[in-house]
């Protein structure tokens, strides 16, 4: 799809002068070339002659939060069902994939077409079912099991031949910590080893809790405290819940409620007891409570 060379030479964009034809074929490619238009906009940002200097100062490393920051906002827009924003920050995602293919190019790593190429072969190759001989799996559960079942065989035929293999491939370290958590203890799950019902993983809490109430350092305390955390993801795990979005929405109840106190409070708000803060925060909450 996108060729190795540039679609358009630096000569084609000359600088503040929208007047010429390279930066004129930007501005009215029409609907269905909105995608090659985007990549004629990172190249023109890249470009050693005329681009932008913060585009070309970019490198993956100081590229990558700003991905994971639209990744978020794409999160917000949908839980906030801002249909308009969801638009906005989606073209930003996309931006970022552009943004890191044109890097990736010019280091002779890979291109868009790349990207694209490897990512419709893989859901072609993950769903048999569909576009092969496959039989669909009788509902979504099931097909997801089959679907992990089918990476699992991946990851093992792209391993080396001297490392061994093991269930916890393929889980990657970037992601938030309670969400990698859960994968974690997921990826062990499928190899029986897990607590063997809900009663233990909660001996368990209150074993960690009291580790960390008796930790006799700093680093001690921090070492409880991860432990912690991590066998109440497994609880929580256990009940079907997503510790992520039990977490968000402990977060977004809590910026509520004591916005909503905040108001009430008025002007003098800080200056108020906590007694009569904490009046307010159950006032608020007595609100919320009612039909």
């Amino acid at each position: 799809m996108w060729p190795a060379e540039p679609i358009f030479t630096c000569a084609e964009f000359p600088k503040g002068d929208d007047t010429k034809p390279g930066l004129r074929q930007i501005i009215t490619m029409t609907a269905d070339q909105s995608l090659t238009r985007l990549v004629v906009i990172m190249e023109r940002l890249r470009d050693p002659v005329g681009g932008c200097p913060w585009d070309m100062a970019q490198d993956f490393d100081s590229i990558a939060p700003y991905t994971i920051e639209e990744a978020y906002e794409v999160a917000e827009a949908i839980a906030d069902r801002d249909w308009r924003e969801l638009k906005k920050e989606l073209g930003d995602l996309l931006f970022q994939v552009v943004f890191h293919s044109q890097m990736a190019r010019e280091a002779g790593y890979f291109s868009l077409d790349d990207v694209i190429a490897s990512v419709c072969e893989k859901m072609q190759r993950r769903h048999p079912h569909i576009f092969g001989d496959g039989k669909a799996a009788p509902d979504a559960s099931a097909q997801k099991l089959e679907w992990e079942a089918l990476k699992a065989a991946e990851r093992a035929a792209a391993g080396a031949a001297d490392v061994p293999v093991s269930a916890l491939d393929g889980v990657a370290r970037a992601l938030p910590a309670l969400m990698r958590a859960e994968k974690l203890q997921g990826r062990a799950a499928r190899v029986a080893f897990d607590w063997p019902d809900v009663a233990s993983v909660r001996a368990k809490v209150a074993e960690e809790l009291d580790e960390f109430d008796t930790a006799t350092s700093d680093a001690h305390r921090l070492e409880e405290a991860g432990d912690l955390l991590f066998v109440v993801v497994n609880l929580l795990r256990r009940h079907g819940i997503d510790a992520e979005d039990a977490l968000r929405a402990g977060n977004a109840k809590f910026e509520r409620r004591f916005r909503a106190m905040e108001a009430l409070g008025g002007p003098g708000f800080p200056h108020l007891s906590l007694n009569e803060q904490d009046a307010l925060w159950n006032q608020v909450k007595a609100a919320e409570r009612q039909p």
